[in-house]
């Protein structure tokens, strides 16, 4: 008498459903390592500095290291800065001059560098360079400014210097809107390269914005004075474009 206990036999197709769930978690993460293992030996002949920041930006956006597998959004990646620029090339030995020279003023904090598409910028917040509605050059962004020259006097850049303010409305004897104080500011740092620091005149331009081209909304104190700034773009003379404000 054969007795039947009831046990139920499973098909081959079966057993592998229900054991097959980590197979696929294990795949996807072994496919994902392999991508990165991949990418980073395209990058075995760069410098250490790039592949650091690849990896930094890896991370960040795969969040392999951080809890899991998955895609998340964040900021640029691989956006401009010094250690993704040759080490050799000009333009990194001006970000790192420009950075020295403003860490050994002690006001690091108040001037950024950067590499963006129109070229190298130097932003100097407003505190560091005029009094609140004037556009003369205070004492204590002379260092800086000569310093600057120095730098750039040797170069075949072009220079364009950008002013700009908040959206709080001004009216003096002097300046009777924004776009005039802009403008007054962006000119007289125009006109100190050229008379203390000989740079020659063709190679620098000056416009003001005023409030128009903000870099923060302008919705309270903090962002209102970054908003307040002067921002000097290095250009490579063979790659300079008109701006698109001044085209016809």
């Amino acid at each position: 008498m054969i007795e039947n206990r009831g046990y139920l036999k499973l098909s081959k197709s079966e057993r592998s459903s229900e054991s097959g769930g980590w197979e696929i978690t294990y795949t996807g993460f072994v496919l994902i390592l392999l991508c990165f293992f991949i990418m980073l030996s395209s990058f075995a002949s760069m410098e250490s500095g790039k592949v650091a920041r690849f990896v930094a930006s890896f991370v960040d956006a795969v969040s392999v290291l951080s809890g899991g597998i998955k895609f998340e959004s964040g900021g640029t990646i691989l956006d401009h800065s010094e250690d993704i620029v040759e080490k050799e090339s000009e333009i990194a030995k001006l970000l790192s001059d420009i950075q020295e020279v403003a860490g050994r003023l002690g006001i690091g904090k108040d001037v950024e560098v950067s590499l963006e598409k129109r070229g190298l910028v130097i932003r100097f917040a407003n505190t560091i360079m005029f009094d609140i509605g004037e556009a003369a050059i205070i004492e204590g962004a002379i260092p800086m400014l000569s310093s600057l020259a120095s730098i750039i006097s040797d170069t075949s850049h072009s220079i364009r210097i950008e002013g700009h303010t908040d959206n709080l409305p001004i009216n003096t004897k002097r300046y009777s809107s924004n776009w005039e104080l802009s403008a007054a500011r962006a000119v007289n740092v125009l006109r100190y390269f050229i008379e203390q620091g000989e740079i020659p005149a063709e190679r620098l331009s000056a416009v003001g914005f005023g409030e128009y081209h903000p870099v923060f909304p302008n919705d309270s104190t903090e962002h209102r004075e970054k908003n307040r700034r002067v921002e000097i773009f290095l250009v490579e003379q063979d790659h300079e474009e008109a701006p698109k404000e001044m085209l016809n």
